[in-house]
């Protein structure tokens, strides 16, 4: 127990000291283009002299909102027409940069620095396929029928400018189905696995696979120029100077082809816009799996991702072995305690960080701890009860009888009989949360995730392998590991 709370007290630590730097925190949402405008605006900080850092892909907007409500943000890279639906629930189609400051000031947020483009929402289809069906616009889907199959965005399936909103707009007989994440779209589109995606006007695989974008004859879609969405208190000056009015459509829809067609890391785009020579490198390959999984983030994001398992095992270890000595010596707490850790476990992971994002009220660490410390719960204290109910009862009453205390016989005699048991139960919870520590990324925690949803959102399997092979292979030791220990325990 020493050595779990020394762990939990080093990773409140790491974590403290994290959040004690003095540096502007820039956000990104988990597509191509917020993670490179994202990259942008951190290098243009940091080459004023600013300390930044950027939490790249930390989900969709409410995430973003809640970052910059708690301060585990200062800024990220977001478009009017979304402010003004999805944060400010306006109906207004483009209101101009002042009136929108005027709406954001009392959340004590600003939208400084406007990039130069209009990013609106779209739908896209094949070529050829749109070509044969006569469709060219919104309204000729509805006279399509309700047989093409839509491949839409989780967010855009939300959203209050999304696809139930365009659905009533234009009278659409085509049902939304399942969700599909962003980047994997495309790929299900040109496969022929959807006929129909929403897609972003500056999205590079627009050209790449040759995409027929439906013209929004209603005009249902507001304007959605690219801003910095900001707390107050942020001085915009030095991206201000360097930003405003730099980036056109054409120039966005470039910098997302240098990551998902030519390979660039969203560092790499985001370096070669600012050079001064505005010069691009010379398109190469893309970077191998090797490349990817030996990258110079790999300490990092393995360093995050142990702390992660070992700070939220130690809080469940804490928590989970007394609550199974008390389901075992309370006959009548039993149930209650074994429905309580049961129920918790089926929650899903990203259902379960939300909750906990609102109810601590910040983003990153400490929800994703307290969520990972609740899926260990279950298999240590099922463990722990089960390992002391297997125990011959006259033990108890033996050590008794010799004049033992009762912590004193659970401690010297039960426990250690239990041990087996018990341990088996610390190695599961260990090996399952290093598997769902890569979700912890959504939210800003860090780990090897951040490979997994950046490879998603770009499509790049590599990127995708090289955060879920390392995860794999710790899994693996992890599980060795523990084998290890508990024969020398034995």
């Amino acid at each position: 127990m020493r050595r779990a709370r020394a762990v939990l007290a080093l990773a409140f630590a790491l974590f403290a000291g994290h959040a004690a730097a003095q540096q502007v925190a820039v956000g990104s949402k988990r597509f191509t283009e917020s993670y490179v405008l994202g990259e942008v605006a951190r290098q243009v900080l940091q080459d004023a002299g600013v300390p930044a850092v950027h939490k790249a892909g930390l989900g969709n907007t409410t995430v973003l909102e809640q970052a910059l409500a708690t301060g585990a943000i200062d800024l990220y890279p977001e478009y009017t027409g979304t402010i003004v639906r999805e944060l400010l629930h306006r109906d207004e189609a483009a209101p101009s940069l002042e009136q929108l400051n005027a709406w954001l000031a009392p959340r004590g947020l600003k939208a400084a620095v406007p990039l130069g483009f209009n990013n609106s929402y779209a739908l896209a289809m094949r070529e050829d396929q749109a070509h044969r069906l006569g469709i060219a616009t919104i309204s000729d889907l509805a006279r399509a029928g309700g047989t093409l199959r839509l491949g839409l965005s989780h967010e855009f399936l939300e959203r209050a400018d999304g696809w139930r909103a365009l659905q009533r707009a234009y009278a659409l007989p085509q049902q939304a189905g399942r969700g599909v994440d962003h980047g994997l779209a495309y790929e299900a589109l040109a496969n022929g696995q959807v006929d129909v995606v929403d897609a972003y006007t500056t999205d590079a695989q627009i050209a790449r696979l040759q995409l027929r974008v439906l013209r929004d004859d209603r005009r249902f879609f507001p304007r959605y120029d690219a801003v910095l969405l900001m707390r107050a208190a942020v001085d915009e000056r030095p991206l201000a100077a360097a930003l405003t009015n730099r980036i056109d459509e054409t120039t966005m829809q470039r910098l997302n082809a240098r990551v998902e067609i030519d390979g660039r890391t969203f560092e790499q785009a985001a370096r070669e816009f600012l050079a001064p020579s505005g010069a691009a490198e010379p398109s190469s390959a893309r970077p191998g799996f090797i490349d990817r999984l030996l990258a110079p983030d790999l300490g990092r994001l393995l360093g995050e991702h142990l702390v992660l398992v070992f700070a939220s095992l130690a809080i469940a270890i804490a928590i989970g072995v007394p609550l199974g000595i008390v389901a075992h010596r309370r006959p009548t707490l039993e149930g209650p305690v074994m429905a309580a850790v049961g129920v918790l476990q089926p929650i899903p992971s990203l259902a379960l960080l939300a909750f906990l994002i609102a109810l601590l009220g910040r983003i990153g660490f400490v929800p994703a701890l307290v969520a990972l410390a609740i899926y260990a719960l279950l298999p240590i204290v099922r463990n722990t009860h089960a390992g002391l109910a297997s125990l011959p009862p006259g033990q108890r009453e033996a050590g008794l009888a010799l004049g033992l205390r009762d912590g004193q016989v659970l401690r010297s005699i039960e426990l250690p009989l239990a041990l087996p048991t018990l341990f088996a139960g610390i190695k599961t919870a260990a090996v399952l949360n290093v598997g769902t520590a890569t979700v912890a990324t959504f939210i800003g925690a860090g780990g090897l995730g951040e490979r997994i949803v950046a490879g998603l959102a770009v499509n790049d399997t590599s990127l995708m392998l090289a955060g879920a092979v390392p995860a794999a292979l710790l899994a693996l030791v992890l599980q060795a590991a523990f084998g290890l220990l508990e024969r020398r325990l034995r």
